[in-house]
């Protein structure tokens, strides 16, 4: 396994990412756009949400890439019945040294799954508020730092939602991102058959990464450089959200940040130190849309968010080539690729 030092370059780092996404897909076949959000989310130190029917492999992706990166993992089932406590842990009493004695919960792991988050109650859901937003927990006036990396995968399903309790807004925006995996491509669905229908493929899963260098890609994604006109377009983005008729619920500050961030990792799996309008374009959808409110007006005339922002990214200008901006360093090489986005 590859050792980094302080001079390790993107292309060693983002060599890294290219092992896990191939491990990942032996068992998720057919769906590199999920398994790429998946690593983005991961690199920009967010958290997913994965929504979709039942049995299209939203654990599975899950397990997959918590199996490809060799650090620990905690699996939580979000039952009616689950407590607050089984998520954060819990103080006891310890009657030999007569002072209470902290058990660590579900969540003290570096990645954490939760399946099916949508069948515990408000209040088990609303303990991973802390968690997700600050990497810490408070019990009884006590703070305890969780490990990085840190990212919590959650599925849940948009059908049977009969004893569900949907996630409330602020719970839904702690995630960065929301991936649907589709139904498969008959061709994948038959190479499946064939995968799967002996052993579990994640039997033979193992781990191609340390969590280390995981830790090392995400400060490598910390220094990818973003331009004045790109974090413009992002907050152009966003704003729109806010005052679109379509919507009563626009996009939070935090989902500006989320975009940003998101697109700084989307360049680095690209092989670039530098963001562009496309980067932030391809992740407006998976990143927004779960945010947004329609009104009921929309969801009468079947408008959906995901619509709602595709239709922003057409109407939002894009930025003027980089060169005319100004300032954009990175050697000028945005100048020289920035005029593949839309518009440049």
């Amino acid at each position: 396994m590859t050792t980094y030092d302080d001079g390790a370059d993107l292309t060693d780092l983002t060599a890294t990412v290219e092992r896990v996404r191939r491990s990942v897909e032996k068992v998720i076949e057919g769906k590199p756009e999920a398994v790429r959000l998946a690593l983005t989310v991961l690199l920009a130190e967010g958290h997913l949400l994965i929504e979709d029917v039942p049995g299209v492999g939203k654990t599975m992706l899950a397990k997959a890439l918590a199996r490809s990166v060799d650090c620990s993992v905690r699996r939580i089932q979000f039952t009616p019945d689950l407590l607050p406590s089984d998520i954060t842990g819990v103080s006891v009493w310890d009657q030999q040294r007569r002072d209470f004695e902290f058990k660590p919960g579900a969540v003290f792991a570096q990645i954490v799954i939760g399946d099916e988050i949508n069948r515990a109650s408000p209040k088990t859901q609303s303990a991973l508020l802390e968690s997700m937003e600050e990497r810490q927990v408070t019990i009884d006036g006590q703070t305890y730092e969780l490990p990085s990396p840190f990212m919590v995968v959650a599925t849940q399903n948009p059908v049977e939602m009969e004893g569900t309790y949907p996630l409330p807004e602020a719970q839904r925006d702690r995630f960065m991102a929301r991936v649907s995996i589709g139904y498969p491509h008959p061709e994948a669905e038959l190479r499946m058959l064939d995968v799967h229908g002996g052993v579990s493929p994640l039997d033979d899963l193992e781990p191609v990464a340390h969590a280390h260098e995981v830790v090392k890609l995400i400060e490598a994604v910390r220094g990818v450089h973003v331009a004045e006109p790109v974090r413009r377009y992002a907050v152009d983005l966003v704003g729109a959200t806010r005052t679109h008729p379509d919507l009563r619920l626009g996009a939070s500050p935090r989902a500006t940040l989320h975009l940003l961030r998101a697109a700084k990792a989307a360049a680095a799996l690209g092989g670039r130190d530098y963001a562009l309008p496309d980067d932030v374009q391809a992740l407006a959808v998976p990143v927004l849309a779960h945010r947004l409110l329609p009104t009921a007006q929309a969801q009468l005339n079947r408008r959906t968010a995901e619509q709602v922002v595709q239709e922003i990214v057409r109407q939002t200008p894009v930025p003027a080539a980089p060169q005319q901006a100004g300032g954009l360093g990175s050697g000028g090489r945005m100048a020289q690729s920035g005029r593949r986005s839309r518009g440049l």
